[in-house]
């Protein structure tokens, strides 16, 4: 029996991965790509000594999808596939939904036809919206100020209704933060396409020369220094949390929503200064207007998922800034064939 992992070859899927390939898994990855690079594949087999089984193609095309489950024997689903800027969806929200909910639905409705009934969501703390008061719990209601935001809300709709009418199916939709950091290794980071739209890959190529300097969308919110708070979350925690998860889901029924964070915000700039502490680099910025869909502050009350799975974030800030720069420093172009090593 395999764990399939959609989006495997991405940023929080690769590290899930290892994790699970650790703990004696075996998985199987789809990706298209799409914002990964094939060489991830290689290095995940280079860190845990192990194999598995990958597909390439995008989970929109739904014949390819319930071939792979035609094929393996797969025990459960981690959902990570899916566009995932914010900004981006706001100018681009058919694009958006048309990716990301069609395939959550093709992923659905195999699982439903080939009689799979665990599956964790890759959810997103943007769907506590504008309104709910920090930390946000899991019992706060739910909404969204983009696209991106509003397709995580509607995916965690439909498994909460498949749930009720599935009395075997069991869903945990993991509300993760704010991701950063790399695998000690420094053999998988993340690695963008085209300009950073997350902050900790922004600064770090800033740090690298890479980019002139960051960009800091507005300094006018209600926080301690005007720059947004929020939750940051070391990548092998993240990673771990997962694994917590799928050990959830073998052995209970229904829909859950479980936050994965710190529990601590840090403000855009305190990041900047932490980075630059941690790793003696200086980080020029400049203040831009704010970015649509962007809220003030959000961090988590992360008390369910220490209760329910056992799990906190262990990382500080100061290793979540060290392991990106030793990622960037190691791979000065990502993922791209002019990597170094």
């Amino acid at each position: 029996m395999s764990i399939l992992i959609t989006g495997g070859a991405g940023y929080i899927g690769s590290h899930t991965a290892i994790k699970l390939l650790e703990a004696g898994y075996d998985i199987v990855i789809i990706d298209d790509f799409s914002n990964s690079h094939p060489i991830v594949l290689d290095r995940i087999r280079e860190i845990t000594g192990k194999d598995f089984t990958f597909y390439e193609f995008n989970l929109c095309n739904a014949q390819k999808i319930e071939q792979v489950f035609a094929k393996e024997s797969i025990e459960a689903v981690i959902h990570f596939a899916g566009f995932k800027a914010v900004g981006e969806s706001v100018k681009q929200p058919i694009t958006y939904y048309q990716n990301n909910l069609i395939a959550v639905l093709n992923v659905l409705h195999a699982m439903h036809q080939f009689h799979v009934n665990r599956i964790i969501f890759s959810s997103s703390a943007t769907v506590y919206g504008y309104d709910n008061p920090v930390p946000f719990t899991e019992e706060m209601p739910i909404s969204a100020t983009n696209p991106y935001g509003y397709s995580k809300v509607f995916t965690e709709i439909m498994l909460a209704d498949i749930a009720k009418a599935s009395p075997d199916f069991c869903a945990v939709s993991l509300r993760y933060f704010n991701p950063v950091g790399a695998h000690a290794s420094g053999k998988i980071g993340e690695s963008p396409v085209g300009t950073p739209n997350n902050l900790m890959p922004y600064i770090s190529q800033v740090a690298a020369g890479k980019l002139d300097h960051l960009a800091i969308f507005g300094n006018d919110y209600d926080t301690i220094d005007g720059t947004g708070v929020r939750d940051y979350i070391h990548v092998v925690d993240l990673a771990r949390g997962h694994l917590n998860a799928l050990n959830y889901t073998l052995q209970h029924t229904g829909n859950i929503a479980i936050n994965l964070g710190t529990g601590q915000g840090y403000s855009v700039l305190e990041m900047v200064h932490a980075f630059e502490k941690a790793n003696h680099v200086t980080i020029p910025y400049t203040i831009q207007p704010r970015r649509a869909g962007d809220i003030a502050t959000g961090y988590a009350d992360p008390t369910k998922a220490k209760q329910l799975l056992h799990w906190e974030a262990t990382h500080t800030l100061e290793e979540m800034c060290a392991s990106a720069w030793h990622w960037q420093k190691n791979n000065p172009n990502g993922y791209s064939e002019n990597h170094t090593n």
